[in-house]
């Protein structure tokens, strides 16, 4: 973990709590992380394992009516969660952007695209003009790759294709040159080709502008070859966190040696995918010790009874779980 002096984004004891008809939900438990400036963490998980309640929670945009958020979020040393709502909107979209995973719902759809990304300008810039905002918005699509950005930019979002929305999305998250982009799944139901498009691209704006990048994602396949570090998450807890190369070739828990052995490889022998056995936990009713333990294969007697700690399992490796040292990778990562 990088240094807390390093740090742009630190996350300490991040709790989020909904409040249901049917009870809480503990959907993010006691999760820490920090991420350096330049640098890019992958957090992956399952669907329902708190990667994107984590994400809406730093920006501030869970609903504080049935929603609990305790802990520690601090962007360039400043708390997140004690900020107030105006000086949040201050920060969303120039200093910290996100992009969402789903453009279509995100997008306005009676709006042309160009007026979206302008319109973010304006919102942190009053003193540009609309003719300069319209002029960065177009510059700013040619830079992510949409051909034709000036004819682009007159279209309505139904008008483009999904990964042109994704672009579209992006482009606007980056036109105020922020200082952290989070990625919530960018490359979610879109063909092979494109997602690599948009992770190119992503890593391409990091290099270039310098920016901190936090990829949520669930593929670990995904983000082999653009993160530097890794967060898996499990029932809204870390359950392992390290280098990159680290965790793939060394992981140091069995939930992630299940997802490394469900992403098809490019390479070597043909194989059956592997799968994890069972389904993730009703988050209303988490089982007691791990969370993980119902599905897992070297599961044994203080699995049920006791919370592995996250511990050290290597240098900057931790992994939360009793038999950490006897987790074989079936597949060496290249």
């Amino acid at each position: 973990m990088s240094s807390a002096n390093a740090s742009l984004l630190e996350v300490k004891d991040l709790e989020v709590q909904f409040s249901t008809d049917e009870g809480v939900v503990h959907a993010v438990d006691g999760v820490t992380f920090s991420v350096a400036p330049g640098e890019t963490l992958a957090v992956v998980g399952e669907s329902g394992s708190g990667k994107s309640v984590t994400a809406l929670s730093i920006m501030g945009l869970l609903d504080g009516r049935t929603t609990r958020v305790a802990g520690d979020v601090r962007f360039d040393s400043r708390s997140l969660l004690d900020a107030s709502e105006k000086d949040l909107a201050a920060l969303r979209g120039r200093d910290i952007a996100m992009v969402f995973q789903d453009p279509m719902m995100s997008l306005n759809p009676v709006m042309r695209v160009g007026e979206q990304i302008a319109e973010a300008v304006r919102v942190h810039d009053r003193a540009v003009r609309r003719t300069e905002a319209w002029r960065r918005a177009v510059e700013m699509l040619d830079e992510v790759g949409v051909a034709d950005a000036a004819g682009r930019a007159r279209d309505f979002p139904h008008q483009l294709s999904g990964g042109m929305r994704q672009r579209v999305m992006i482009a606007m998250a980056l036109v105020n040159r922020p200082r952290l982009l989070l990625a919530d799944e960018p490359t979610t139901a879109l063909d092979v080709t494109t997602q690599a498009q948009v992770l190119e691209l992503l890593a391409g704006a990091q290099r270039s502008m310098g920016l901190a990048l936090l990829l949520i994602t669930h593929d670990l396949g995904v983000v082999a070859g653009v993160a530097d570090r890794i967060v898996v998450m499990y029932a809204g807890r870390i359950v392992e966190e390290g280098p990159v190369e680290d965790v793939f070739r060394r992981a140091g828990h069995p939930y992630t040696v299940g997802l490394l052995a469900s992403v098809p490889r490019p390479t070597g022998a043909r194989r059956r995918l592997d799968a994890i056995a069972g389904t993730p936990p009703n988050p209303l009713r988490i089982p007691h010790g791990c969370a993980f333990q119902p599905r897992c294969p070297m599961a044994g007697t203080p699995c049920s009874f006791q919370l592995p700690p996250l511990r050290e399992v290597g240098p900057e490796h931790r992994s939360a779980c009793f038999y950490a040292e006897d987790v074989v990778v079936p597949l060496q990562w290249p």
